[in-house]
């Protein structure tokens, strides 16, 4: 009888052992990535780091600008969306000048001119290579010593200025040089840059150039 009795023991001890055993769940965190057969997952980064980082991407920019090597530019450029600029604060979708990431490293090495608009009073196109484009009018200043600000306007003048509007929810930077005395301060200007995050890194999408117009 004792024989007997140990073996039911047993599997009525496994049996409950089975019962009281939970199943393992694998928890994925929302920014979690399916990969073939593996999961990556996505890390999350405050809006400090963030400003952080887009920080540092504006100075990059900025210095690429100044050195004048838009090989370096161009790897800021979103690489579906590429980049439009604009001569003024309003932006123009139809207008303004825009390059694929492809086509902008492709004419920065050659001497065509493109219409980027036209001048605020005269109305005269402003037509222009790529490299004097950067070089005369993007970066007419050396904004490398400018006042620097995130996701906030510093300089405006009468012109509208709609990027707010044309690009909802990206975030930008102003680079704002302050007028001069001798003219009334109204010879400020600033160069604003827009971005879109992709695969974890943030590209520009625009150019945008501002100044007091008339």
């Amino acid at each position: 009888m004792k024989k007997l009795f140990i073996p039911l023991l047993i599997i009525s001890l496994v049996a409950c052992k089975k019962n009281t055993e939970k199943p393992s769940i694998n928890t994925v965190d929302s920014t979690a990535q399916v990969k073939g057969d593996s999961i990556t997952a996505v890390p999350k980064i405050s809006e400090a780091e963030k400003g952080e980082v887009i920080k540092r991407t504006n100075d990059e920019i900025l210095q690429a600008l100044k050195n004048k090597d838009y090989q370096k530019f161009s790897e800021f450029i979103h690489p579906q969306k590429g980049i439009r600029f604009s001569m003024y604060a309003f932006i123009d979708v139809k207008e303004d000048k825009h390059f694929s990431k492809a086509d902008f490293e492709k004419y920065v090495q050659t001497q065509t001119q493109f219409t980027w608009g036209s001048h605020d009073g005269s109305g005269d196109l402003y037509k222009e290579t790529i490299k004097n484009y950067l070089g005369k009018w993007v970066f007419s200043k050396d904004y490398t010593t400018s006042s620097y600000s995130f996701n906030k306007f510093q300089g405006g003048g009468n012109s509208l200025n709609n990027l707010e509007e044309i690009y909802p929810k990206h975030d930008f930077t102003e680079n704002y040089i302050k007028g001069t005395e001798k003219y009334g301060e109204m010879d400020w200007k600033t160069l604003r840059f827009v971005y879109e995050e992709f695969q974890g890194k943030y590209y520009l999408i625009a150019v945008v150039n501002d100044q007091w117009t008339i």
